[in-house]
């Protein structure tokens, strides 16, 4: 055997016995601050992450966009980090550092090599206890995500379609999942400092956040630094959760988008899903597996293979922590109509309703969310993720390791019956995204 395929057998076993099982402990400090720790001593690094329950759900009309801000504002700086070095400390110890928001919470995250690892608790305390927030920063980040919405969204093929900001407005109509994660620059522009202010005020509290620490760490001291860094900062007040119920959709909408960005249109059916914690959720992921994941799924077998009318299929969930969206859609290859799309679209999700998926494919749909379910262990970096989402939006953070097990008890029948449930022609959108007409 050669040390090639030694090394690859090594490193499929490790991976393997990251997915067993992820051992980990939890607590709350008396501020009401969710600790969990992950404990792994194969190789020296650690990750230290911050979730906060508080999206762009959480904003106030008028005033979108708060949430994904704050990603970007809480990097420039404490009263103890000057402003812009945030970025240089963390390089300058061998270490990376990231976040990302979505509707329902925001996450930062810094991994160290594990002799860092408090410096990576003592800057989150100072992220949560006391950053900088003043017009200069403000300002400055202003700039940044006008930016990184042009390049995102206004700017990149199909970008509305990607950050579903071309679709949530048709598909919600009291909630606030309506609205983009990044907001509107005019609600951003027209904001008060005292306004963002306000807003960390509300929701940066250690009663509303997760902290997790994965990997090379020894427990015990891990707890007595955490005591140390985030026992003293005071809680917050309890944060009213958004508890809106959307009407039903009972008549199929149609719409059409315009993106000067493409040159290639795209149809998209659009249905609304339950809470991501809803074990229909689980289902609808495994229906996307079935139309589109691969080759060997039915609709790229028969629109891009067989029928040669679509030059790329697409089916997808996009769920959340109170409602779901679930899109079904195609690109044309050259001059089919996209009503023919749609047209095949749905003998698809009829085959779906009215007869079983086979043996065989109910075979490989096991087999992918197995493989699925390994590779999201197989990092520290993923497991903090994980741990944060599961604990934080789901209320079970040992999904981690149970959460296999809702995939393996899905039955064919369920799938039949979700399909029904959900994919029903007047609960949808019909969306035809278009290259902007030419004079």
């Amino acid at each position: 055997m050669t040390k090639t395929i030694m090394l690859s057998f090594f490193v499929f076993f490790i991976t393997l016995a990251h997915a067993q099982k992820v051992e980990f402990t939890e607590y709350d400090l008396d501020n009401g601050l969710n600790v969990i720790l992950h404990q792994d001593n194969t190789a020296p690094v650690v990750t230290v992450g911050v979730m906060y329950h508080v999206g762009a759900k959480d904003e106030q009309p008028g005033r979108t966009g708060f949430a994904h801000f704050f990603e970007h504002l809480l990097f420039e700086g404490t009263e103890n980090i000057e402003r812009g070095e945030w970025f240089n400390v963390v390089a300058a110890n061998g270490g990376s550092n990231n976040a990302n928001t979505t509707q329902d919470r925001t996450y930062y995250y810094e991994t160290f090599p594990s002799n860092a690892l408090e410096l990576g608790l003592w800057m989150e305390s100072e992220r949560m206890l006391h950053p900088v927030i003043n017009k200069i920063g403000v300002d400055t980040q202003n700039e940044v995500v006008k930016e990184e919405k042009r390049s995102r969204i206004d700017n990149a093929p199909y970008g509305r379609v990607a950050y579903s900001t071309g679709i949530n407005p048709y598909m919600f109509d009291k909630h606030p999942y309506k609205n983009s994660v990044i907001g509107t620059m005019e609600d951003l522009d027209a904001a008060e400092l005292d306004e963002f202010k306000a807003f960390f005020d509300k929701y940066y509290n250690p009663n509303n956040a997760t902290l997790v620490v994965a990997g090379d760490i020894d427990v015990p001291k891990t707890k007595k630094m955490i005591a140390d860094y985030f026992q003293s900062i005071p809680s917050g007040d309890e944060v009213e959760r958004v508890n809106i119920t959307e009407d039903p959709i009972e008549d199929k909408i149609i719409a059409t988008e315009y993106d000067s960005n493409i040159q290639i249109p795209l149809t998209a059916l659009v249905y609304r899903t339950p809470s991501m914690k809803d074990r229909e959720a689980y289902v609808l992921n495994m229906i996307s597996s079935v139309l589109t994941d691969g080759k060997s799924s039915r609709m790229y077998k028969r629109m891009v293979d067989e029928d040669k009318i679509a030059l790329q299929v697409l089916a997808f969930a996009r769920s959340q922590e109170d409602y779901g969206t679930y899109l079904i859609g195609a690109l044309p290859l050259g001059d089919v109509e996209l009503s023919k799309l749609r047209d095949v679209m749905d003998e698809e999700i009829e085959k779906l309703q009215t007869e079983l998926i086979t043996e065989r494919e109910y075979q490989k749909l096991q087999n992918k969310f197995e493989n699925q379910f390994v590779n999201s262990n197989s990092s520290i970096q993923g497991i903090a993720s994980s741990l944060a989402t599961y604990q934080m939006l789901y209320g079970n953070t040992n999904l981690i390791n149970e959460e296999i097990e809702i995939y393996r008890s899905i039955t064919r029948e369920e799938i039949k019956e979700v399909a029904n449930k959900y994919l029903q022609e007047n609960q949808r959108l019909e969306l035809d995204y278009l290259p902007e007409p030419t004079e």
